[in-house]
C-alpha cells in the first residue's frame, strides 16, 4: 500500500516536472565540426532554398563573404543563411511543420549582438544570445573554431515550433540547420490514467486489508 502511494506521489512529481520543462539543454560540438550528429534530425543545407514550413523576415541566402555585410562559416564553402539582409537590424522567423525536440545549428563568427529564439504555438520557450552560448569567443571572428561552433538544443520532453534568428548589426550567419520530430513519448493524459491506476489499486488493496 505505501509503496503504491509512493510510486503514485513519485509519478505525480515527475508529471509536474515535465510539464514545466522549457529551456532546452545546450551542448556544442568538438571544434570544427559543422553538421549535427544527432540520429533521426533533419538537416538543412540552404542549397536549395530556405527549407523550412515558412520562412519570413530579414534574411538572405548567400555564398562566400562580403566584406562588412556577412562572411562564410569557417570551415564550409557552399550556401548558408544570413541575417538581417538587406538591412542592418533585424531578426527572421523560421517555422517547422511538426513540433520537434531537437535543434542544431552551424553557428558562424558569434557575435554577443546575434541571438536565437524558440517558440511553441506563438509562446516564448527561451533565448540565447552569442556570448550565452560561447563567452568571450562571441566575438565575430571568422577564422577561429572557438567562434564557429556548431550547438545542439534539446529540449527533451519539451517541443519547440518555430526558430526566430536575431541580430542588431551585420550579421548572424548560420548553416546546416537541424531539427528532429517530436519523440514518442506518453502524453500527459495516458500519464495521469496510469497514476490514477496505481491510486485505484491502491484503494482496493486497503479496502481487503480492512
Amino acid at each position: 500500500m505505501n509503496t503504491l502511494i509512493k510510486l503514485a506521489g513519485a509519478g505525480a512529481f515527475a508529471l509536474a516536472a515535465a510539464a514545466a520543462q522549457s529551456a532546452p539543454i545546450v551542448s556544442l560540438s568538438a571544434l570544427g565540426e559543422t553538421t549535427t550528429s544527432v540520429a533521426g534530425a533533419t538537416t538543412i543545407d540552404f542549397n536549395s532554398g530556405c527549407g523550412y514550413a515558412t520562412c519570413s523576415g530579414d534574411f538572405q541566402i548567400v555564398l562566400g563573404s562580403a566584406s562588412g555585410l556577412y562572411a562564410q562559416p569557417a570551415g564550409t564553402n557552399t550556401e548558408y543563411l544570413t541575417v538581417p539582409n538587406p538591412i542592418s537590424s533585424g531578426s527572421a522567423t523560421f517555422t517547422l511543420d511538426a513540433e520537434s525536440d531537437y535543434f542544431g545549428l552551424y553557428w558562424g563568427s558569434i557575435d554577443a549582438y546575434n541571438s536565437i529564439s524558440f517558440y511553441l504555438d506563438d509562446s516564448l520557450i527561451s533565448t540565447y544570445s552569442g556570448s550565452d552560448l560561447v563567452g568571450q569567443f562571441a566575438n565575430g571572428n571568422q577564422v577561429n573554431f572557438s567562434s564557429n561552433r556548431y550547438i545542439n538544443f534539446d529540449f527533451g520532453n519539451a517541443k519547440f515550433d518555430t526558430v526566430k534568428l536575431t541580430s542588431t548589426s551585420f550579421a548572424f550567419e548560420s548553416d546546416n540547420h537541424a531539427f528532429r520530430n517530436l519523440a514518442t513519448v506518453p502524453e500527459p493524459s495516458t500519464l495521469l490514467l496510469v497514476l490514477g491506476g496505481l491510486l485505484s489499486l491502491a484503494g482496493v488493496r486497503l479496502r481487503k486489508a480492512q
